[in-house]
């Protein structure tokens, strides 16, 4: 387990500043920084390995280390493990990439969002709900359910955000624990 003192030795060792490293949780056994980017961090978590392989099957580590900003709903193994059997492996096979990009757009939105705005957003809307477009273009919904913001993608399928506001150097990270797939 990581303690404060940890992560700020870490930080230390890495050249950074301990205070940039208690700003954010813990995501997959890993701080999160908020000065690198997206990719930088990601890569570090435990819990996102498939997600960065299949970043890196897309091709999409360079427009994920881009200015920004972004926001970024980044789902863990286990919701790529939830898909039907193969869906990753078929996924991740270069004649596919095209659609690996569209799905993995899907989770992303221009601008820095926190979640408090999200929430807020939501809230204030008459349905309860804060939509937003992805890059790809497919919609993602925003809802708070008993105090949880879920995020539903284009086929009303729902992904809790288990982890909010892993700020990054160019926008935010908000961890879900469902893949949000475009029709």
């Amino acid at each position: 387990m990581f303690t404060k003192t940890r992560i700020s030795i870490l930080a230390l060792a890495l050249g950074l500043s301990p205070a940039l490293a208690m700003e954010n949780p813990m995501v997959g056994g890993a701080a999160m920084f908020a000065d690198r980017n997206i990719v930088e961090n990601a890569v570090n978590s435990a819990d996102h390995t498939t997600l960065v392989a299949a970043v890196q099957a897309a091709d999409l580590v360079e427009a994920l280390q881009g200015d920004g900003p972004l926001t970024v709903f980044a789902p863990v193994n286990a919701a790529f493990v939830a898909l039907p059997a193969g869906t990753v492996e078929t996924l991740l096979q270069p004649e596919n990439k095209p659609m690996l990009q569209r799905i993995l757009t899907s989770h992303v939105v221009a601008g820095n969002l926190s979640g408090a705005e999200i929430m807020r957003r939501a809230r204030a809307n008459g349905d309860g709900f804060f939509h937003m477009q992805t890059l790809s273009g497919a919609p993602l919904s925003a809802q708070v359910r008993g105090g949880s913001l879920w995020i539903y993608d284009q086929s009303g399928n729902a992904g809790r955000v288990t982890i909010s506001d892993v700020n990054q150097s160019n926008g935010v990270i908000h961890v879900v624990d469902s893949v949000l797939l475009p029709r």
